[in-house]
């Protein structure tokens, strides 16, 4: 399973971003091989529209199974429902936390956008 977590930092000791689509970066963790791989977002984070949208195509282009963010916009909702990514409500650790809860299935998906649009 691959767990896409917003994170502030570069590592797995980083802090969950709250936002999705301005998150400072993505951490994409393959639970099969126990590796992560970093997406840095910076080219989102000042965008003036889009940035959701964007970021979610970067998370589907890497086969991601479940992102971990704080919040979720409505289109940013929308991209990753329809690319078949679960998402999950939760920033209150470090992406190695997120990604232990994940594994254990302590996290329930959620099942609307919890934020609106254009959220900083």
């Amino acid at each position: 399973m691959k767990i896409a977590v917003s994170a502030q930092g570069s590592d797995l000791t980083s802090a969950v971003d709250p936002r999705f689509g301005r998150a400072a970066h993505f951490i994409i963790y393959d639970t099969d091989n126990k590796t992560f791989d970093l997406i840095d977002n910076a080219e989102n984070i000042a965008a003036a529209q889009g940035a959701g949208i964007q970021a979610a195509q970067q998370i589907a282009q890497h086969a991601v199974d479940v992102v971990v963010s704080g919040n979720m916009g409505p289109k940013a909702f929308q991209a990753l429902q329809a690319a078949g990514v679960q998402m999950v409500s939760w920033c209150d650790g470090t992406v190695a936390e997120a990604v232990e809860l994940v594994e254990k299935g302590e996290l329930k998906p959620i099942t609307e956008a919890n934020t609106r649009g254009h959220w900083r």
